[in-house]
């Protein structure tokens, strides 16, 4: 089973929430998920974000794909440093 950690949308439209949750690739996009690791909100000035570090690098660790946007979400937050001192 290939496992993504990826956004899942919320919110009302012009107004994005974003969960960020570890899912199954073949699962739709707002569908089922295994793990929810953190949320994002670009709207609110300064940008809200929180994710559980220990969770992530976890995943991660377990072959977990981030997609693109989360590969930036956490470069910018150090995730992905963490995890690649702990390979």
């Amino acid at each position: 089973m290939a496992v993504k950690i990826r956004l899942k949308r919320m919110g009302a439209n012009k107004k994005p929430f974003y969960r960020l949750v570890v899912a199954d690739s073949r699962s739709p996009r707002d569908g089922r998920f295994i793990e929810e690791i953190g949320y994002y909100n670009p709207v609110s000035n300064p940008v809200e974000l929180k994710i559980n570090e220990e969770s992530a690098i976890k995943w991660l660790k377990d072959g977990a794909q981030p997609t693109d946007t989360v590969r930036d979400i956490f470069k910018r937050t150090g995730i992905m440093a963490k995890f690649e001192e702990s390979k």
